[in-house]
């Protein structure tokens, strides 16, 4: 610790004590900033030339190259595997192309996926949607729409556990 002569006052000798740890602190700040900068340029001429292309200016792309790239994407999307769309999750079954279209013109195909329904349950979601949220009126698709949803999206009989019979069950109190 930093050792002052005894005729100082405690005041002085606080005021002595701040303005040594000020100035060990700047110390330290101005070491941590050499050794920062240091290996900051040991690192950037260690990786020099692959830090080239992070500020020069990147080449042009050939437009033809860019088109055939998202026509490879987008063809690699619009494919079905093991009886799946893998751009929207539906089951590609009759009827699909129907739902593809019509469904997510306005949302995501995850809406249907996610919900089982009857064919009235199907039924009364459209008609809710063409009553509160602009669906237009689907004339003769709504009959294959109703088929395929009711027949790929129902409800699964073990989807969930039974509701318990609470009157069956023994309650206890804890005591504590």
């Amino acid at each position: 610790m930093l050792q002052l002569p005894d005729h100082l006052t405690e005041k002085q000798k606080q005021v002595y004590r701040k303005r040594w740890l000020g100035t060990v602190s700047l110390i330290v700040q101005t070491v941590s900033a050499i050794f920062f900068a240091v290996v900051g340029l040991f690192l950037f001429a260690l990786f020099q030339p692959s830090l080239v292309g992070w500020f020069g200016h990147p080449e042009p792309v050939a437009l033809e190259s860019v088109q055939q790239r998202m026509a490879e994407k987008e063809s690699d999307l619009d494919r079905v595997e093991n009886g799946i769309h893998l751009e929207t999750g539906l089951i590609a079954a009759e009827g699909w192309e129907v739902v593809r279209g019509t469904c997510t013109a306005c949302h995501s195909a995850k809406l249907v996926t996610q919900n089982k329904a009857t064919r009235d349950g199907w039924k009364n979601m459209i008609v809710w949607m063409q009553e509160t949220q602009g669906l237009w009126d689907l004339g003769d698709q709504e009959k294959t729409i109703l088929d395929y949803l009711a027949a790929h999206y129902a409800p699964e009989e073990a989807s969930r556990r039974a509701n318990l019979d609470i009157d069956a069950i023994e309650w206890y109190i804890l005591d504590l």
